[in-house]
């Protein structure tokens, strides 16, 4: 493993031993690491890319034509809060349909848009559930348990990221909100089990780390993983889902592209049996994902309430 900190990981082979190890430590010490290696095809990327910056030069009138609504999650949308905070940003999401009103909205302008986001999408979705093996094994639990999570249905989605120059960006050096100016999202942690992200050369994803904030540059070739909050659950706190948050930039626009790996809504997480013993009682009460997800997307709409978080479910 690289000395970098988050570390870097070769995943070519995921089924040596030393591969698996390398994520364990990752997870336990971060729980945020690069990874080379994944297979995801350099022509997919960049035709995802391309895209991508294809679609936010539209002008924003032409955006708004497939703006996400709360009763349809898929789309462009540019007034997002993070823990009620707005964030400096616009974002186009693309999930699994839904019948009735949830389907994909695609820009009628870029005919190959919706090529570029299914190809990228469904190689997203196949490594993450290697990935998950993986760390359910390093859990001491057979590495196909959770499949029933996320096969035959799953609620992962795909989002673009689109952070325009900010004449007012902040840079809080705390866990404090900024009282002015703009972050391009406030910090969190990923609601889901896994995020892979895909960034662009331009720095500004940080990690909160040992009590300070650290920069996650972009790396060629390689995508950053963290594990969200449903994994932090599952291993019972062995892993936890790390504190980030993106900085905004008077200078330079930047593009990222997380693709949030989510179960289905029916399942019900809760620590696995393997990581509980006497010296280990469970530290969460089962949570299900459809009622954790509906809490969480609320927030991103409006000032409503408490922001959800898994320590709500804590024992």
């Amino acid at each position: 493993m690289s000395t970098r900190e988050p570390p870097v990981i070769d995943i070519s082979n995921l089924a040596r031993p030393e591969t698996r190890e390398m994520i364990d430590a990752a997870c336990r010490g971060w729980g945020i690491f690069y990874i080379v290696g994944h297979g995801i095809e350099e022509r997919v990327i960049a035709t995802l890319q391309q895209q991508m910056r294809s679609f936010f030069a539209q002008p924003l009138i032409t955006k708004r034509e497939i703006l996400r609504t709360a009763e349809n999650p898929w789309g462009f949308y540019d007034r997002e809060l993070t823990k009620h905070t707005p964030d400096w940003k616009q974002v186009y999401d693309f999930g699994p349909p839904d019948g009735g009103a949830i389907q994909p909205q695609w820009p009628a302008a870029l005919p190959a848009f919706p090529t570029a986001i299914q190809a990228y999408y469904h190689a997203c979705d196949a490594l993450s559930l290697e990935l998950l093996s993986a760390i359910t094994l390093n859990l001491g639990t057979p590495e196909r348990t959770l499949h029933s999570c996320f096969r035959p249905s799953h609620t992962s989605f795909l989002r673009l990221n689109y952070y325009p120059r900010c004449p007012t960006p902040a840079r809080p050096m705390d866990l404090s909100m900024a009282p002015t100016g703009y972050l391009g999202i406030n910090h969190h942690t990923d609601a889901g089990a896994l995020t892979l992200l895909l960034q662009d050369e331009q720095p500004g994803l940080e990690v909160f780390h040992d009590g300070a904030w650290k920069l996650v540059e972009p790396l060629p070739d390689a995508l950053v993983v963290n594990i969200g909050d449903i994994v932090q659950v599952w291993s019972n706190d062995q892993y936890r889902a790390p504190l980030h948050r993106v900085l905004a930039n008077a200078d330079a626009e930047r593009f990222s592209v997380p693709f949030f790996f989510n179960p289905a809504y029916s399942t019900v997480y809760a620590p696995l049996p393997s990581t509980v013993d006497t010296q280990r009682p469970a530290r969460y009460r089962p949570i299900n994902w459809g009622e954790f997800r509906a809490h969480r997307a609320a927030g991103d709409y409006a000032d409503a309430g408490e922001y959800h978080q898994i320590s709500h479910y804590s024992r």
